[in-house]
């Protein structure tokens, strides 16, 4: 694994957002997500103690080696229109490895309905 990569999500609030993760290895091969869980966490800062955090769906297909992430709408609507949110995609297998795959921003757009 090498540094996480950086995706900036411009997310419209309440709305349902998927992306897919294909990790792979320094030396391009595919990563074996075989026996690995994962963890897409949300928050309002960065560190060990933001004032609000959120853990949102990561399903690892280990079958075809990629993770769908997911911020359901039930998430969405928790997060409030002109913040800045950050957020970050790890898988590990335990304690003895964590590789944080995908890092970012999440900017918030307030929708029109109100949903």
């Amino acid at each position: 694994m090498a540094f996480p990569g950086t995706y900036n999500i411009n997310y419209y609030e309440g709305d349902t957002y998927e992306f897919i993760i294909y990790p792979k290895t320094a030396n391009g091969a595919v990563y074996n997500l075989e026996n690995q869980t994962a963890l897409f966490k949300i928050a309002n800062s960065v560190g060990p103690s933001p004032t609000f955090s959120a853990s949102a769906s990561a399903i690892i297909d280990a079958t075809y080696s990629y993770i769908t992430c997911k911020i359901s709408p039930s998430i969405g609507r928790s997060l409030v229109a002109g913040t800045t949110y950050y957020y970050d995609v790890q898988i590990s297998n335990g304690v003895e490895n964590v590789h944080t795959l995908l890092k970012g921003t999440i900017s918030v757009t307030a929708d029109v309905t109100g949903a």
